[in-house]
Parts: C-alpha cells; structure tokens; sequence
C-alpha cells in the first residue's frame, strides 16, 4: 500500500467525525443470545500473519475504508460478549457504519437510524419511504444512503435532517463511496443503481457531477483509488472508470454477474461472482490473474472479500468462508457454516469476523480458520459486520442491531 494512498484514507476518515446530539432513545426488551467457542477468544501466536490494516478505529464507510478491503485496525478482545441490542421495525439487511461514536444503519422499515455506539441508545431516526437496505456513508457531517425508493439522501450526522436528496429512478442497494476531485476542492459520492448506472454527486449541493452508464444492474459499492472508481455489475464486466470526468479507463469480463462489492489493493482488484468463483484482476493488465472456485457447482459469491497482507477471505453460498493465497488464489483454508455466507468478513488483529445466515456470528482464526468464538442470534444474517475501537457491530433479519465487545453484559 503506497503512502500517498495511506494518507489519502487517513485524510477520508478524519473528516467523517460526526458532530454529538441526543434527540431521544429506544431500547428493547433482553433476549437470549448465547455464545460459545473452542478455544473461546484465543488469541493468533506470536509469528502469524498481520493483516494489511487500510483504515483507523473507526468505520464511516462499507468495507472499512474507500478502497472497500474489509480490513480493521485494532484487535478484538480476548473474549466477546453482547453489549447492547436495538430493534427497528421490519428485517435488516443494511451493514452498519460507525462514526464519531455513533452507528448508523438502514431497515427494512425505511427508516435509517442513529444509535449510540456504547449504549445503543436511539439518537435520531429518518423516515426514507422504503426500505433501506444500503450500507450508510458518513463523510464529515453528513451521512449518506440510498433507498429501494431510488434516492440517495444526504443527512446531517447529529440530527437527522435532511439537506439534499437525489433521485437515480431506480433502486439503490449498495453503499456510496466518496472522493475528492479538483485537487481538494471538491468532494464527491459516488452511488450505484438498478438504473444500470453509477452517479457522482457533488457531497454539498446534491448536483450531478457525472454518470457512467453499464448494461445491467450495479447492485455492490463502488471501490475507490488512484483516481479510479471500480465496481462490477450484472453485465459481467469489471469497470474502471476516471473520477475526473466519468469516462470509463478499462473494463474486464468477470465470468458472471457480479453482486457483490470489488476490494481494492496493490493494483489488483478481488471480487466474487455468481458463478461461484472468486477472483482476482491485475488492473494495470487488463486480465484476470487467477481464478479460485467454491468447489460446489452454482455456489454463488455474494459475499465482499477481505483483502489482508497475503491471504483473501470471502464468504459463499456453499455455507463456507474460504481463505485464499492472495498471490496466487491457491486454498489455504475453509471454514463450514450452517447456512450461506452472503455476508462480507472483516479481517481484525490475526482474526476474521463472519456471520452467516445460520444465525451465528464468527471469531476464526486467520492462520488456520478454526473457530475461536461464536455468538447464535437466532435469526439470519445477510448485512455485513462493523469492527471498530475492539467492537462488532452488525444486524440481523429479526430487525435488530446487535452489538459485542469487551464489557459487562447488555445494557438495557
């Protein structure tokens, strides 16, 4: 990872603090969740791999950072517990971001919520008019996030009120990602939409900057760096496009749909299709660099990969996480599941954090993928965890948002 784009995420974060404010709070009624693990919380020996770590402790964004990685700063503590748990109104398949104190995170219900991050205590709540299953950005004090309305709000981040909206005219299922064009001056977000297209918008006024047209459906988020954008679609075709003017700099067929998120690093993009293979393509080439198969035909990828220093962890349908050889896509380990894994891991201190639709939320190991920890839910999981400051944060599709880390049992 260059310097130059290291200061540029360090940069991106810093200005995604949001301001405080308390408006009111809800909490629910305790539930059982239980935990268990084998060795539980056990922490990687001395010599194991450390994970390329792209973001600081917190999490305003998809993935972690802009170029969509999934890696966390930190490490998670030895052992884990439930912290605290909201309800919202309808399932959440929204993946939650955390800034400034505070996790924001879209339901089912259409509404885009606002909790404390230590207390989980209601903040503010937005009524978008549909469900809102896109993950929210926060850029400095504004949030983000689109809607199965079509439109992309911008919030303030300590109120919930909205400046500007933007419609696309068709659904909006992935996260915005953001950039700063014209040497600083400008800052743009970035959002795909059913309307087979990607939008950049001016972050202050709402304006259309640009927009790239595809030949199907963008369903992930878009991957920024370098002044590139990059994201795959239901055209089955890797896009590079230039965030200056919006002009497309590249495109490689994938193999298949892809209905996931790219991860972006060291020039190479990794992303999962719907043909059940995972991916990886040298930008600079033009041409996939190798190609790593679930092993069950059909087993489609709906899961984001993580991108560590040398291993890729991505989550399948076949109901595994698999662990491959970031230089060269071999198998290094896999991890069975009881359900699918359209969730996106999180690589932590030596960790991957992974939920799956079996109800569980993981702790593996990085090295070898065994188990260190599990927490059952009960409910399937499809949105993708928050790691940050030794927290989990993630929701589930009973309409809840729960919430792990170091502590003394739930809050209520």
């Amino acid at each position: 990872m260059t310097s130059g784009l290291r200061k540029g995420v360090l940069l991106a974060v810093a200005v995604a603090l949001a301001a405080a404010g308390i408006v009111g709070w809800l909490m629910l009624p305790p539930r059982k969740v239980t935990g268990s693990g084998g060795p539980e919380g056990q922490e990687e020996p001395k010599g194991r791999e450390n994970p390329e770590t792209t973001v600081p402790a917190e999490w305003p964004v998809f993935r972690g950072g802009p170029n969509l990685t999934g890696a966390a700063g930190g490490k998670l503590p030895a052992k884990l517990q439930l912290l605290w748990k909201f309800k919202t109104g309808d399932e959440v398949k929204s993946s939650p971001v955390i800034a400034g104190g505070r996790v924001f995170v879209g339901s089912d219900d259409g509404k885009v919520y606002a909790l404390g991050l230590k207390d989980g205590k209601r903040l503010w709540e937005f009524e978008a008019g549909d469900a809102v299953e896109a993950p929210p950005l926060v850029v400095g004090e504004r949030v983000y996030v689109g809607s199965h309305k079509g439109v992309l709000h911008a919030l303030r981040a300590s109120t919930g009120r909205e400046d500007w909206k933007y419609s696309t005219g068709e659904k909006i299922v992935g996260s915005a990602n953001t950039a700063v064009l014209e040497k600083g001056k400008r800052t743009v977000i970035l959002v795909g939409s059913y309307d087979n297209s990607l939008h950049c918008v001016d972050a202050a006024s709402g304006r259309r900057v640009w927009k790239y047209e595809t030949d199907s459906y963008v369903n992930g988020a878009p991957a920024v760096s370098g002044g590139k954008a990059v994201f795959g679609g239901c055209d089955r075709v890797v896009h590079v496009v230039n965030l200056s003017d919006g002009k497309g700099a590249a495109n490689v067929e994938a193999g298949s749909h892809v209905a996931a998120s790219v991860a972006l690093s060291g020039g190479r993009a990794y992303l999962g299709h719907y043909a059940g293979k995972l991916i990886c393509v040298d930008l600079d080439a033009r041409r996939i660099a190798w190609r790593y198969g679930s092993g069950e035909e059909g087993a489609a990828f709906f899961s984001s990969p993580a991108v560590g220093e040398k291993r890729v962890v991505a989550g399948s349908r076949d109901g595994h996480v698999h662990c491959v050889s970031r230089a060269d896509g071999k198998k290094l380990w896999s991890f069975r599941t009881g359900g699918d894994v359209d969730s996106s891991p999180v690589i932590c201190g030596g960790k991957v954090v992974a939920c799956s639709r079996d109800g569980r939320v993981y702790v593996l190991s990085l090295g070898d993928g065994r188990k260190l920890w599990s927490c059952e839910i009960g409910a399937a999981i499809s949105g993708s965890p928050a790691v940050a400051g030794g927290m989990i944060v993630i929701g589930a599709e009973d309409g809840r948002i729960y919430a792990f880390g170091a502590g003394k049992g739930p809050q209520r």
